[in-house]
């Protein structure tokens, strides 16, 4: 845990890393609080509104029944486990005891089609996957592609598959494997800028490399009464280690609800209701619950509220001082090397725009091309090596991982810099950045502006060429209800960000669309935008 202190450079020099050479994440976060009999674990909310709650205790039998079916289906330390869930119990139990067992997670999002599946179950040679009947077709589709896959299991299905609560036969007694801090543990697949998804293999060791992060962003995590949720799948790592087992291992209760379509009003009646002090928000949750109308009815008390994935700009952070009554902490990580990256408002300033500065416990540098660390300058986000939250490497592709570094820096391929204050300013991916008539535009920054303006309800921005400057600014809006639309429209958007940003920065073109392409984190998929925009102006010619 962090160690107490009143400012930023106070904690950070105070930090040590203490990692066990023995260390099992299915332990931690479950099985150690165990004998606190009615210590809440979880609260589960169903589709239908039904409501389950579920202790340590409970949930370390639950963990240790499935470990004893799996072993007795042939599982086996190291085999790899696809588990292909929404938030629910089931997920949270299979998580745990596959931990326990040995073997190495793959977590998998229920937005996933059959073809994406089979290529990230057939590149991770996964034996078994645990799913549920909505998702189940999806798996006998490609089971006949993958060779390895020896073991189905569905939580709520009647088909002849392994059922999942069958698992109630089972002892409730389970030794769990004695895991050394750097056993991989789980393989999480990230599709990055080029090339097939790649699977970022992570040591036990990661959850502990979390920690630092979620305790400073959420302004010196855990404290009395606090309680956690997230929007976000827990198939990704912000759903997964941002928010469930960092909240467990500190022995703090979750809340399980993640409906098909985000529902800003829905989220602060959940909030309210369940007493959430602490919230996961992706920027575009954040931008849906800032067009409620007097939030205030819903009698909340949340202390804090992280976000990451896309810059927030000045606009979601005032809306959080002054309607939320706080400040929301931004953060910066990566799925190879996460929450490295962020603001504690509790301890230092909160720089509009800024993603903050290194977490403690992480060395965090701006580099060139050849790996040399850089001032004030735009260059590549790094980070040092070791460290525990680092991935061990992808899974079977040595040479891809062999890319990702310079000497002893951890290449992130998004372009920053690092300002005299130590504070990191997020540019854009390499693929995002925009060049135009000898300026290095990224695009978070003009998006952020764009957030500003009040017939704005969304807003990305792209490079497009063009034949005198390489590239303009295009940006791409989603308009507020009731906005008319029109050319004076767009001539007003322009003069306004020419106004706030510099003049070389402003959108010569504007197209306005009724939603933007994003990933299932909330990230807006600029390179898709890109793709959009080539195939029309092909179309036209």
């Amino acid at each position: 845990m962090l160690k107490p202190g009143k400012t930023y450079e106070e904690i950070y020099d105070k930090f040590r890393w203490e990692i066990p050479e023995r260390y099992n994440i299915g332990v931690d976060v479950c099985d150690k609080w165990a004998d606190q009999r009615y210590r809440l674990g979880l609260i589960y909310l169903d589709p239908e509104g039904m409501e389950q709650k579920y202790t340590f205790w409970e949930l370390k039998n639950l963990s240790n029944q499935l470990a004893n079916l799996l072993k007795g289906n042939g599982m086996e330390k190291k085999d790899r486990i696809g588990i292909l869930l929404p938030q629910c119990p089931e997920t949270l139990i299979s998580h745990v005891s596959i931990y326990k067992s040995g073997g190495i997670a793959v977590p998998l999002s229920i937005l996933f089609e059959s073809q994406a599946l089979e290529y990230r179950l057939g590149n991770s040679g996964a034996k078994g996957i645990i799913t549920n009947r909505a998702n189940l077709p999806k798996i006998l589709e490609i089971e006949d592609h993958l060779p390895n896959l020896k073991m189905i299991i569905s939580i709520d299905s009647n088909r002849k598959v392994l059922d999942f609560w069958s698992l109630e036969k089972e002892s409730r007694y389970f030794a769990p494997v004695s895991t050394r801090s750097e056993d991989p543990a789980l393989i999480i697949y990230t599709s990055g800028t080029t090339g097939p998804p790649k699977g970022a293999l992570h040591a036990h060791r990661v959850l502990l490399g979390h920690l630092s992060g979620v305790e400073f962003f959420h302004n010196l995590f855990p404290r009395e009464g606090d309680l956690f949720w997230t929007p976000a799948d827990w198939a990704w790592i912000g759903g997964l280690l941002d928010v469930l087992f960092p909240s467990l291992h500190h022995g703090v209760p979750v809340l399980a609800y993640r409906a098909k379509k985000f529902d800003p009003e829905e989220a602060f009646s959940l909030i309210a209701k369940y007493g959430v002090r602490n919230l996961f928000m992706p920027a575009t949750a954040l931008n849906l619950m800032r067009l409620v109308e007097d939030p205030q009815r819903y009698d909340f008390e949340i202390r804090s509220i992280g976000s990451g994935g896309e810059t927030l700009g000045e606009g979601l952070l005032k809306w959080g001082r002054e309607v939320m009554g706080l400040e929301i902490n931004e953060f910066y990580g990566q799925t190879e090397c996460n929450l490295v990256i962020g603001n504690c408002a509790e301890i230092m300033k909160v720089t509009p725009c800024s993603m903050g500065r290194a977490i403690p416990g992480h060395v965090v540098e701006v580099i060139d091309e050849k790996g040399q660390i850089i001032k004030g300058e735009i260059g590549e986000i790094a980070i040092k090596r070791p460290d525990p939250v680092m991935f061990l490497g992808y899974w079977e592709n040595p040479e891809a991982t062999k890319q990702k570094f310079i000497d002893d820096w951890m290449r992130t391929g998004d372009m920053g810099r690092k300002d005299e204050n130590g504070y990191f300013w997020f540019l854009g991916r390499k693929d995002d950045v925009i060049s135009s008539g000898g300026y290095r535009i990224g695009p978070g920054e003009i998006e952020n502006c764009l957030m500003g303006h009040d017939a704005v309800a969304l807003a990305a921005v792209i490079g497009v060429p063009d034949e005198v400057r390489g590239e303009i600014v295009k940006a791409l809006i989603v308009p507020r209800e009731n906005v008319k639309i029109n050319e004076a429209l767009k001539d007003e958007i322009k003069q306004y960000v020419k106004t706030k940003l510099e003049a070389y920065a402003y959108p010569r073109e504007i197209e306005f669309l009724k939603e933007l392409p994003m990933t299932t984190t909330g990230k807006i998929m600029r390179k898709d935008l890109r793709r959009m925009n080539m195939e029309k102006k092909t179309e036209g010619e």
